[in-house]
């Protein structure tokens, strides 16, 4: 995959790990997802992140809480969308 086109690749990589989920952490979670948003790789990237078990960060527009509820309804047999 070319990672080049990432749209996160001209950001703060901090943006994409925020501490928290309240607050400052909240409005830097909220950005972080817009800029995934606007991403070519947005679903490659979150496919990249669940199969490689990425617990922290933002990856492909999906929070930890995000990516835990779809491994959990992976293991259930739900099936929840990949891509953002």
């Amino acid at each position: 995959m070319d990672w080049e086109l990432a749209a996160c690749r001209d950001h703060d990589p901090e943006l994409f790990f925020p501490v928290g989920t309240e607050g400052p952490a909240a409005e830097q979670l909220t950005a972080a997802k817009f800029i995934c948003g606007t991403c070519p790789l947005q679903a490659a990237c979150l496919r990249w992140a669940l199969d490689t078990g990425q617990e922290a960060g933002v990856w492909g527009g999906t929070s930890e809480e995000d990516r835990r509820d779809m491994r959990r309804a992976r293991l259930s047999g739900r099936s929840l969308p990949v891509s953002a």
